[in-house]
């Protein structure tokens, strides 16, 4: 017997940024790997004879990188997550996506399809999750939100139907009474503090006990640190989290300003629909557009 192998691969959310940890950060994913039971044993006991400690460090292995897009996951976290060898990866990515002007959501569909392909291939369980748009958490006005929430709809359809295809075990966290309890969430509105971070672990949990691939404990919810105070939240904002608007602004604002006038012009006109209707029909030509690859009968 030995420790279920759990690769994280992602962005910042995964990261675990909001959840601070020493120098770093700690996350869902370190949470809900505390919770996993060794491979193959009937209970959350560890198998005789391993060391709890130095067994954790080599079973789970977090990739993801703060400011990450589909593509840095595809190209940097995919060779070195495959080469790990995963019993269970997760793959939570895309929000970075909407926030750039280069977002193109057939690019989406392709680089997800093809990292959910390589994992499967290999046999590793797959994690995924849908996820609440950036100008709602943020509390954008309309004009500036609802195009960043029609790209992030798109991002979540393609993840839901991928996760279908490839026997995810998915998590709507698109959703739910948790977005809108300020107490699951950091000083910049868009990370879960602790408890947050918490939540996504228990739910996560939750589902894997269901599918039977979980026997472990479940991580608790409740914070084991105080929450930061209202001065730290007010420091970090003005230094880390400044930084961090500064420079997805640089990027992304001339282009969501342009979005915002699209927005209020086809709203002047009452043809708001045209916008839903072409964002639905990008999503399923990108679907569609994706290559389904055949089993090959075996050689006579």
């Amino acid at each position: 017997m030995r420790r279920v192998r759990f690769v994280a691969l992602g962005d910042s959310l995964t990261e675990g940024v909001g959840d601070p940890a020493g120098e770093g950060w700690r996350g869902w994913a370190a949470l809900l790997a505390a919770g996993l039971a060794d491979r193959g044993a009937g209970s959350g006991e560890p198998a005789e004879g391993v060391a709890e400690s130095g067994e954790f460090a080599e079973a789970f292995t977090n990739l993801a990188v703060s400011g990450a897009q589909t593509r840095d996951v595809l190209e940097r976290q995919l060779p070195a997550g495959l080469a790990l060898r995963p019993d269970l990866v997760s793959v939570v990515v895309g929000v970075n996506d909407t926030l750039r002007c280069t977002f193109d959501i057939h690019a989406v569909a392709a680089r997800l399809d093809t990292v959910y392909a390589a994992f499967a291939e290999q046999g590793a369980v797959l994690l995924t999750a849908c996820l609440p748009d950036p100008g709602a958490m943020l509390g954008l006005p309309g004009a500036l939100a609802r195009p960043l929430a029609r790209r992030q709809r798109a991002v979540n359809a393609v993840v839901h139907a991928l996760s279908e295809r490839y026997g995810a075990v998915h998590l709507h966290a698109a959703e739910g009474a948790w977005l809108t309890d300020r107490a699951m969430w950091s000083a910049d509105r868009l990370h879960p503090g602790e408890r947050g971070h918490r939540q996504l672990a228990v739910r996560f949990h939750a589902l894997l006990v269901e599918a039977g691939l979980a026997t472990g404990p479940a991580p608790s919810p409740e914070p084991e640190f105080p929450a930061p105070t209202t001065a730290a939240s007010l420091w970090w904002l003005a230094t880390a989290g400044t930084g961090w608007v500064a420079r997805r602004c640089t990027d992304l604002l001339p282009q969501l300003l342009r979005l915002a006038a699209d927005e209020t012009r086809h709203r002047a006109r009452g043809t708001s629909a045209r916008l839903d209707l072409r964002a639905s029909a990008a999503v399923s030509a990108a679907l569609a557009a994706l290559s389904v690859t055949e089993p090959q009968p075996d050689a006579a």
